[in-house]
């Protein structure tokens, strides 16, 4: 009987079995394979690979406690910035990926390659920085691209920031690597190679304080680098907060009025301001131009940057208020009639008679007046700067007692400033030429002395310090630039209270003579200083020049043709209120001819500000527009037209 098939099954068909069969043994061909593939030909390098998945420890970088002024303004701060940086051990094709950010950084691949070298051994596995600092777009196009580019990364770290840009730029200093023969010092031990510090100014004074404590993190990264996830993490502690003596407001007035010196055939005016608070020494600005702008140490100064910095024939990176020494000049006569009041060698009363000239061991000293000053007083020779009063005076103070007292008053060292690289200044003696030059002292070197020439030699800074002991009664205090340190909750930690270096112990009756003869400079007929006048404000101050070149080598040069190395310095030195004195400013122009026209506008300009900020005095009301004028020719750069655009000065100061 033939069999029948149930038809609600479904029969198993040889052919679909054998079909069956080879797709199951394909499948386990294909694992089989690439078992193979990956144990026996690939398993080298996928070990290497996996091995490399590992935790990393990163360096989390401490922000610099901020640098702030007298009233809490930022000076200097932190920003975020961004670099991009590659682990040479994870870079899969250099070649390709050097190409690559090339474009997306727009710079030459091969200055990304030479930057990375030739890492070897272990530095293979520490990340190399490429490039600081990128710009948003630059960011944007590495992250975007990132995935593929491995061995790439970016970080972001503290980048210090100065707010105003190159404004009072020497003071707050700038940042560098560390150098090797810093890493030796005791000073910086707990430093590590690459670490960045102050390298000068304050940013360097201030470093272990103004230094934050660095942070890090445990990350696992992928084989190519990437961070996959934080394991565990230390917040880095940012450094303590200085408050400095500094008035944001003075400081700017001075760079402005710097910056605006107007001087023959000079568009770019070299020189310093100092202004101290005579009652306590506080630093209220220090300027010194040119200058540079510290933003750009902050990262990898670039090299043509660098280069024009320390070419540049006016070396902007010098402090001029603390490194430059020069002869004060006719500023020294202030100091010369304190000493001679307090030796008793004259009073405010004497008279001396100056014809023209002084004559001395058969030589005549000429005074800047040609035809004399006639009879005059410690007042008079103050006011007109007569060259004669005071070389007679010098004359009868001797080199001894005059250094001695000048030494007192901070000249001939350092004022201790607390800045690196201070100059000292020369107060000249019989003993110090003894030392310097093996030679005896000539009673006529006393002569050239006294009126500020010769062998001495000041900086703004001993200037300004001097004439704030005239003005507070004697006492020589130390330039004070930081008032105190405080913790991140705005708690003080350190104070640096003011500090008295000497005491000149004049009476205050001589005092008080010096204080109006130097008014009288500012504020009578013929005095030289009537620039320097403020509105409202007794006024008082000194002109100086400090001779350049012998005078045969400029003789009948008009002076815009004079070049600017050959010119005079020109000083001017003022405090304020004469009756209760609180200010004091010292300014320089280097090559500025006369301290009437270059020096004592500036001077005014900062002490205007001061008054305007302490209330004294109104700010002056919003300029008008002017109206378009077509401009008069200038007038030639004489001496007469210099002289009368001073107000009338007669001094050749």
């Amino acid at each position: 009987m033939p069999r029948t098939l149930d038809r609600g099954s479904d029969p198993v068909q040889p052919g679909r079995v054998r079909l069956a069969m080879v797709a199951v043994g394909l499948v386990f061909g294909l694992f089989a394979g690439r078992l193979f593939q990956l144990q026996l030909i690939e398993g080298d390098e996928l070990r290497r690979q996996s091995e490399r998945n590992s935790v990393r420890t990163m360096r989390l970088e401490a922000p610099r406690g901020e640098i702030v002024d007298r009233d809490g303004r930022v000076l200097a701060t932190t920003r975020p910035a961004f670099g991009l940086e590659v682990v040479p051990d994870d870079l899969r094709n250099p070649e390709r990926t050097f190409a690559a950010l090339g474009q997306l950084l727009g710079e030459d691949p091969s200055g990304l390659e030479k930057a990375l070298g030739k890492p070897s051994r272990a530095t293979r596995f520490k990340p190399v920085r490429l490039a600081d600092d990128l710009s948003p777009d630059q960011l944007a196009r590495v992250e975007v691209h990132r995935y593929a580019l491995a061995g790439v990364a970016t970080e972001v770290e503290p980048r210090r920031h100065y707010l105003e840009g190159d404004l009072a730029a020497h003071l707050l200093g700038s940042l560098g690597e560390i150098r090797s023969d810093q890493l030796e010092k005791d000073e910086f031990d707990g430093y590590r190679s690459g670490d960045v510090i102050g390298q000068t100014g304050l940013e360097a004074v201030f470093e272990r304080r103004l230094r934050g404590v660095a942070g890090g993190r445990n990350v696992v990264v992928d084989v190519a680098g990437r961070e996959m996830d934080v394991l565990e993490e230390v917040k880095p502690r940012p450094g303590r907060r200085l408050v400095l003596a500094l008035d944001l407001d003075l400081q700017r007035a001075a760079e402005q009025a710097m910056r605006e010196v107007e001087l023959p055939n000079d568009p770019r005016p070299t020189g310093a301001v100092v202004a101290l608070d005579a009652r306590t020494g506080d630093v209220l600005a220090m300027v010194s131009r040119p200058a540079y702008d510290p933003n750009d140490f902050a990262g990898r100064i670039d090299s043509a940057t660098w280069k024009s910095l320390t070419t540049d024939e006016w070396v902007p990176l010098q402090n001029r208020a603390i490194q430059n020494q020069f002869p004060p000049g006719s500023t020294f006569k202030a100091f010369m009639a304190a000493a001679a009041l307090h030796e008793g060698v004259i009073n405010e009363h004497t008279t001396v008679f100056c014809p023209g000239s002084y004559w001395y061991g058969g030589r005549a000293y000429r005074c800047w007046k040609r035809g004399g000053h006639g009879t005059v007083t410690l007042h008079v020779a103050l006011r007109s700067s007569c060259d004669v009063f005071f070389y007679t005076i010098g004359v009868k103070l001797g080199i001894e007692r005059l250094s001695a007292f000048m030494t007192t008053l901070g000249l001939g060292h350092q004022t201790g400033v607390g800045l690196a690289h201070e100059a000292p200044g020369v107060m000249p003696s019989p003993e110090w030429k003894k030392r310097r030059f093996g030679e005896r002292w000539y009673p006529g070197e006393t002569v050239s002395v006294s009126i500020g020439q010769g062998y001495d030699l000041v900086t703004p800074v001993q200037l300004a310090v001097g004439y704030a002991a005239l003005a507070n009664g004697g006492r020589v205090l130390r330039p004070r630039l930081a008032l105190r340190v405080e913790d991140a909750a705005g708690n003080e930690v350190e104070s640096f209270p003011p500090e008295v270096l000497a005491n000149l112990e004049i009476s205050d009756r001589h005092m008080a003579a010096v204080m109006r003869g130097l008014e009288a400079v500012v504020s009578e007929p013929g005095g030289t200083g009537s620039r320097s006048r403020v509105a409202g404000v007794r006024v008082g101050g000194k002109t100086g020049t400090s001779q350049v070149v012998r005078l045969e080598r400029t003789l009948g040069m008009a002076e815009a043709d004079i070049p600017k190395r050959f010119r005079d310095h020109a000083w001017f030195a003022a405090v304020a209120p004469v009756e209760a004195p609180e200010i004091s400013v010292a300014v320089l122009v280097e090559h500025g001819l006369h301290g009437s026209t270059a020096a004592a506008p500036v001077a005014q300009r900062v002490l205007q500000r001061y008054f305007e900020k302490t209330g004294r005095i109104a700010p002056p009301p919003p300029a008008e527009p002017a109206a378009p004028a077509t401009p008069a020719e200038p007038a030639p750069a004489t001496l007469e037209n210099l002289q009368a655009a001073a107000g009338g000065a007669r001094a050749v100061d």
